[in-house]
């Protein structure tokens, strides 16, 4: 069963892009495949370009799915629900979700980050997203970071 983690960030908002990516890079040195999904187009731009900028020296190789990303690239990012995961989700191990919604297709991966801020819409529809994974019996951790 898919295992989720609710990462709760204490700083103001605009860091869940951010800290998304330094997920994706300790997921891609443990060697697991990842998918990124975002809320829209725009933020999954942001995030193509954060993946290369967040950290100096940094490189995690990744792509836009939909794009023709290559499909060696440890790390896609997309926006349109389950045709975006569906070409390379059976290599996917991690799932960070951005978006406000659970995607249809979160089962599919062995894990779930689900990035939560203190922006007051954030965090009712974060509270949303716990309970629907709660009452549905999976495994939730949650983690705080300051």
């Amino acid at each position: 069963m898919t295992r989720i983690d609710f990462y709760i960030l204490e700083a103001d908002n605009g860091h869940r892009e951010q800290f998304a990516c330094r997920i994706a890079e300790k997921s891609y040195r443990l060697g697991h495949g990842v998918y990124i999904h975002t809320g829209d187009r725009q933020q999954a731009a942001r995030l193509d370009e954060l993946l290369w900028t967040f950290k100096q020296g940094s490189f995690i190789p990744h792509g836009i799915d939909g794009e023709c990303p290559d499909p060696e690239a440890a790390v896609l990012i997309g926006h349109n629900g389950a045709a975006d995961a569906s070409c390379h989700a059976r290599r996917r191990e991690v799932l960070i979700n951005l978006d406000q919604e659970i995607p249809l297709f979160f089962s599919a991966f062995k894990r779930v980050a689900e990035v939560v801020d203190r922006q007051a819409d954030n965090k009712s529809k974060g509270r949303a997203r716990y309970k629907f994974y709660r009452d549905r019996g999976y495994s939730l951790d949650t983690h705080t970071i300051s």
